[in-house]
C-alpha cells in the first residue's frame, strides 16, 4: 500500500472564485521529485489570470502560487543533488520533458511539454508543494527569503532578456512600466552597467524610479518628451499588459534597436513595418528563464543586493492579499508567508 501525504492549500473552486481552504492527498513521492515545505510564496498577476481563467488553461480546484521559497522536506530515490533542509525555489515551471531539443540545449524554459507549476498542477499557496528536481533551484545562502520568491518569476522574466540578447553595459536601455516587473528591471539594468531610462505615466513613481536605478525618466504621455527621445535606445523592455502606441516607442529605438515584450498584453501589436526595415529594428518577446539562468540571476541579485519591494501577508489572509494586489496599490510585489 503506497504512502500518501496530505497537503493543506488554498484553492479557487471556480473561475474568479475566492480562494478557500482545500486539502488534497498525494501518493508516494516520485523518484525524480522533491517535496518542499513552503516558507514564502509570491502572488503574481499570472496567478490572477489563472484563477479567473483569462487564458482558458485553468482547471478547478486550482491552487495557484509559482514564486515558491521553501525547504526540501523529502527527495525521490533518483535525486542526488538536493538534501533535506536545503532552501530552494520553484518558479513558473515544476518540470520539463528532458528530451526535446530546447531541453538538451539548456533552454528548458522553451520546452513545449514543460509542466507549469499552476497548470494542471497544484502550486505554492499551500504548506507543501512538489516539483521535479530539475526545476528546483538552490537559494544562495544569505539572501532575504521573504523577498526572493518574486525573483523566481518576475525577476527572471526581466533578467532573461539581458542574457538572451546580449545586452551590453554600454547600452542605453528603457523600461516601460514601473510595477511588479519594471521595478526589478530597473535594479538589474543599473547593476548591469546600462544607462537606464524609466517610461512612466505616473508622476508619483518618478522619484521612486530614480531611487530604484533609473538615471532618468520620460513621461510616456508627453509627446514632446517622446519626440525628443527619438533614436535614443538600444533596447526597450515593455513590462505592461495594456495596449500602447507601439510605433511611438519604436521611434525611440536606435538603428538595430530592439523592443522586447515580457508583459503579456493580449491585444495584437499595431506596428508600421517601414521603421523596422529602415532601421533594422527588432520586435521580440521571452518567457521566464532556464534553471541555469535562474541560478545566475540569484547570484547576480545577491552580489548587487537586488531585492523586489514586497508587502507580506500571512497565508491565511490570501484573499485580502489578492485584492490588494489586484487594486494596483501594492508596492510592488505581494508575498504570502507560512508561520
Amino acid at each position: 500500500m503506497s504512502k500518501t501525504t496530505k497537503i493543506n492549500a488554498y484553492a479557487a473552486l471556480e473561475a474568479g472564485g475566492k480562494l478557500e481552504p482545500y486539502s488534497y492527498e498525494v501518493s508516494e513521492l516520485g523518484a525524480d521529485e522533491v517535496e518542499i515545505d513552503v516558507l514564502h510564496c509570491g502572488i503574481c498577476h499570472s496567478d490572477v489570470s489563472m484563477i479567473e481563467n483569462e487564458w482558458g488553461l485553468s482547471k478547478y480546484p486550482l491552487v495557484g502560487g509559482h514564486e515558491v521559497v521553501g525547504k526540501v522536506s523529502a527527495t525521490g530515490s533518483n535525486v542526488q543533488d538536493l538534501e533535506t533542509g536545503t532552501v530552494v525555489g520553484v518558479g513558473w515551471h515544476s518540470g520539463y520533458c528532458g528530451h526535446c531539443h530546447p531541453c538538451k540545449n539548456g533552454d528548458q524554459n522553451l520546452c513545449a511539454d514543460a509542466q507549469g507549476t499552476i497548470i494542471e498542477h497544484h502550486g505554492g499557496f499551500a504548506d507543501k508543494v512538489r516539483a521535479d528536481a530539475t526545476s528546483v533551484v538552490v537559494i544562495p545562502e544569505g539572501m532575504d527569503l521573504e523577498s526572493t520568491g518574486p525573483l523566481l518569476c518576475a525577476g527572471i522574466t526581466v533578467f532573461n532578456p539581458l542574457v538572451q540578447f546580449d545586452v551590453k553595459s554600454t547600452d542605453k536601455v528603457a523600461v516601460i512600466g514601473i510595477g511588479g516587473l519594471g521595478h526589478i528591471a530597473l535594479q538589474f539594468l543599473n547593476a548591469w552597467g546600462c544607462e537606464v531610462t524609466a517610461f512612466t505615466s505616473s508622476e508619483s513613481k518618478k522619484k521612486e524610479a530614480l531611487e530604484l536605478g533609473a538615471h532618468k525618466t520620460l513621461n510616456s504621455r508627453d509627446e514632446k518628451e517622446i519626440e525628443a527621445a527619438e533614436g535614443s535606445f538600444d533596447f526597450i523592455i515593455s513590462t505592461v499588459n495594456v495596449k500602447l502606441d507601439w510605433n511611438t516607442y519604436v521611434s525611440t529605438l536606435k538603428p538595430k534597436g530592439r523592443l522586447h515584450f515580457v508583459g503579456a498584453t493580449l491585444e495584437p501589436l499595431d506596428l508600421a513595418v517601414f521603421p523596422l526595415i529602415s532601421g533594422q529594428r527588432s520586435i521580440s518577446g521571452s518567457p521566464v528563464g532556464s534553471p541555469a539562468t535562474i541560478e545566475s540571476m540569484l547570484e547576480f541579485a545577491k552580489l548587487h543586493d537586488i531585492k523586489p519591494m514586497v508587502e507580506s501577508y500571512p497565508m491565511d489572509k490570501i484573499n485580502e492579499a489578492l485584492e490588494h494586489m489586484k487594486s494596483g496599490e501594492a508596492r510592488y510585489r505581494v508575498v504570502l508567508s507560512n508561520s
